[in-house]
């Protein structure tokens, strides 16, 4: 019954759009097996911050000038993230594989994710101690389990994304470029903005 609450919750947060899930995507139209190495950047920053929870240092997420660190470094350089690939939208996507790409992407997607770490800090945690009622191995089950679907998820969508160019002509692929360049840069934009109101100037 626990498994089947993790699983539940994590797949809600997972499958929230987000950076992550729109690095996946674009990453996906050059390899149909990014979403894995996406997943496995993604685990770089999770991995140690469920233990940094696990140790009780959960709360340091929700102090005001973490939040607005967080917020305005990640913010900035998602807006420049997002502007430097709408500058790519001409380019000719190679179907080479990409998996140090998609890793970093994950890593730096997750990273700079505000909201990634307010969650952790708040369902997540919930989630952690709820798995220490079993004992350790209920916390590697609980990572096992979360990890998962994190990288069901992404590999669906990077395979989803990849099998589809054959059926999308080259300026539908662009104008899919462009969208999730826009949308890098209002996550960006939005992450500034909760950064500001964190310090109460916005």
């Amino acid at each position: 019954m626990f498994l089947t609450s993790v699983a539940a919750i994590s797949l809600t947060g997972v499958m929230m759009p987000g950076p992550v899930t729109a690095v996946t995507v674009m990453e996906g139209r050059k390899s149909g097996n990014a979403g894995a190495a996406v997943a496995v950047g993604h685990a770089f920053i999770e991995l140690p911050l469920i233990l940094f929870i696990y140790f009780g240092l959960a709360h340091v997420f929700t102090v005001s000038y973490v939040r607005a660190v967080v917020g305005l470094a990640g913010g900035g350089f998602l807006t420049y993230t997002g502007f430097s690939a709408m500058r790519g939208v001409k380019e000719n996507f190679s179907q080479a594989e990409t998996s140090s790409g998609a890793l970093i992407g994950g890593l730096l997607a997750t990273a700079v994710n505000p909201y990634f770490f307010l969650w952790w800090a708040t369902v997540g945690s919930t989630l952690i101690m709820n798995s220490l009622l079993f004992g350790l191995l209920g916390l590697a089950l609980f990572i096992s389990t979360h990890w998962s679907c994190d990288l069901a998820w992404n590999l669906l969508l990077s395979k989803a994304m990849f099998k589809s160019r054959r059926y999308l002509k080259p300026l539908t692929m662009k104008a899919i470029n462009m969208g999730l360049s826009l949308l890098l840069v209002g996550f960006g934009l939005a992450f500034m903005a909760t950064g500001l109101r964190a310090l109460r100037l916005f």
